[in-house]
């Protein structure tokens, strides 16, 4: 291989200018990843606009049509150019980055979608004429007459005919119209004030409507929980607690679902950050964080939620897309999260969702019936009066019968079954499933799962009363780090201390571990503080150090609790009842699972085809 002769000097590079359609299909790139991302931007600026109503219309999952319509301000003859100008916005001056009230603020979206698709504007403000404006490869025409009743219609088509590269990129149709549906879902959420309507117009005309959710009415909540009825399902609605609390100027709304409504994935957690919806590690920890010891690893909570605080405290700056955000004080909105949760799901006792009830009742249901083959002759009265003679018992049956019969006695009054939630016990079958009788149905109960769940409890609130008591290590462990990892360990000492984990300077960056938590027994404290650093790292908190002993306080459960296959005298079937009834949490194991099960009346009547 021959050297390079060093008395050849290389060409420099030269510096230039890039024009204004380059620049803008480089925007292009991180503003409009997909179809999806071209519907979000337009339909923020029809809620910045102050739109009442936004329909939506799309085809071959938006690649060759994409139309956002709306009832907002409008624009201009005027403001038309401007729009399509980069960085041109009626959203913020420019003084001041950090105090932004708006879905859109960084005037990209308009001219990037112009630069990579074929766009069109029509717009009419209140007291002028409509306007329109199209503009193809980044290249603009003149401003032409419309005519428009008010509001704004901005039509995009082609998407990406200018880069057709980006085209190899993009999903199937199917896939492309559920990211597009999913985007618009999400924004419908956010404001629940506001109609929004979702059509498929693949193979012409108006197209068929893929989702509806009309302007909700009254107070926050109602209106909330009537977007999400229409927008999740009824069984969410049904199932959710409404959160609202506050701490330190941030306020968290919105509703979280019960643990026994959870869901194989995360398909179901709907975070916004002043009504800008995001996808925040930080939040997802803690939503994760605030349903810990009520789900196991493999369930997931359903929640939507909203932080609501001054524009100040959060950076929405972080990315083009603004998905992401960075909080000035991740701490507090994190703790906020997390004590709302569980404030919230024990507030709700022992209340299951009512989805435990219908697969139940699924799984109770017959097989479908095979074909009759010849239809039988409906039997005489006479006939059926002799059939059932021949079937009733004989009085001796009966007396031989009575004799067998231990009956169950009559509750005491206190423990009649409209008296109590979980009604009175009735019955003990297989030795580990309490029948009770409520005053509406019946109740099912799991006696291991929910005693188990109770000495939980009990042990939890034990170890808080007292404190998590510590072991001294005969000789203390040191753990070499850097320094900075030091540093955020010991900045939370104090903390890892309350836990029984007590740590110490040992100079430069090494860390003396003096107590650890008793119940954890033998300890490997250099991997114990790894696993807490990164977390710290990650999220900014830990509970790895509280989740190890609250496993360890649920296998104490597990083995002091009422075992399967135990006979249950009445009177601790029923004491059972009533400790479930007075403790958080209850109406699911340490796993998740249900503790038990009620069927209504009207459930079991539909059962044996009595309704």
């Amino acid at each position: 291989m021959t050297a390079p002769n060093p008395k050849i000097v290389p060409e420099r590079p030269q510096i230039r200018q890039l024009d204004e359609a380059a620049v803008n299909r480089i925007a292009a790139g991180e503003v409009v990843e997909r179809p999806a991302s071209a519907v979000k931007e337009l339909v923020e600026n029809a809620l910045d606009a102050g739109a009442r109503r936004i329909d939506v219309t799309y085809a071959d999952g938006g690649k060759t049509l994409i139309r956002v319509t709306d009832d907002g301000c409008g624009m201009t003859e005027e403001d038309l150019p401007l729009a399509l100008a980069r960085h041109a916005t009626s959203k913020i001056d420019g003084s001041d980055l950090l105090n932004i009230r708006s879905f859109g603020f960084r005037g990209e979206a308009l001219p990037s979608l112009g630069a990579v698709g074929r766009l069109r504007i029509a717009s009419r403000a209140e007291g002028a004429e409509a306007a329109e404006i199209a503009v193809a490869g980044g290249r603009a025409g003149p401003v032409r007459p419309a005519a428009l009743a008010g509001g704004t219609v901005v039509e995009l088509r082609d998407l990406f005919y200018a880069t057709p590269a980006r085209l190899k990129f993009l999903r199937s149709d199917r896939a492309e119209a559920q990211a597009i549906k999913d985007v618009v879902q999400r924004l419908a959420m956010a404001e629940p004030y506001v109609g929004v309507t979702l059509r498929d117009a693949t193979g012409g005309g108006e197209g068929r409507v893929v989702l509806r959710a009309d302007a909700a009415q009254g107070e926050l909540f109602d209106a909330l929980s009537e977007r999400l009825r229409r927008l999740v399902g009824n069984e969410f609605a049904d199932n959710a607690l409404p959160i609202d609390a506050e701490r330190e100027g941030i306020r968290l709304t919105g509703f979280a679902a019960l643990p026994t409504y959870s869901r194989g994935a995360a398909v179901e957690q709907f975070l916004f950050v002043n009504g800008r919806p995001v996808r925040d590690k930080l939040l997802i920890g803690a939503l994760r964080a605030g349903y810990m010891d009520v789900l196991s690893r493999d369930r997931h909570p359903a929640a939507v939620l909203n932080l609501t605080c001054t524009p100040e405290r959060v950076d929405v700056n972080v990315h083009p897309a603004k998905a992401e955000v960075r909080f000035r004080e991740p701490g507090i909105a994190r703790g906020l999260v997390v004590s709302a949760l569980r404030h919230a799901l024990a507030e709700a006792g022992h209340r299951a969702s009512s989805t435990v009830a219908g697969l139940t009742l699924g799984a109770m249901r017959p097989e479908p019936a095979t074909p009759r083959i010849y239809q039988m002759d409906r039997a005489s009265q006479t006939a059926l009066r002799a059939a059932y003679t021949a079937q009733a018992p004989l009085a001796s049956e009966l007396a031989e019968a009575s004799a067998r019969f231990d009956p169950v006695p009559e509750p005491a009054a206190e423990e009649k079954a409209e008296n109590h939630p979980l009604g009175a016990a009735r019955a003990q079958v297989h030795e580990n499933y309490i029948i009770s009788q409520t005053e509406r149905g019946l109740v099912i109960v799991d006696q291991h799962a929910a005693h188990e769940r109770l000495v939980y409890e009990r042990l939890k609130r034990q170890s808080a009363e007292n404190g998590v008591a510590a072991q001294a290590l005969l000789i203390p462990e040191i753990v070499d780090l850097s320094d900075g990892d030091a540093r955020l360990l010991l900045d939370h000492a104090e903390t890892l201390s309350s836990l029984g984990l007590k740590i110490e300077p040992f100079g430069g960056g090494a860390i003396a571990v003096r107590e650890t938590p008793a119940v954890l027994g033998e300890v490997n404290a250099a991997a114990l503080l790894k696993d807490i650093l990164d977390e710290l790292r990650d999220l900014g908190d830990s509970q790895r150090l509280q989740s190890r002993i609250d496993a360890v306080l649920s296998r104490m459960a597990c083995h002091g609790s009422v075992r399967s296959g135990r006979r249950m005298r009445p009177d601790e079937m029923n004491a059972l009842l009533r400790e479930m009834e007075r403790t958080p949490l209850s109406g699911q194991c340490n796993h998740g699972r249900p503790t038990y099960v009620e069927l209504k009346l009207s459930d079991i009547e539909r059962l044996f085809g009595r309704t």
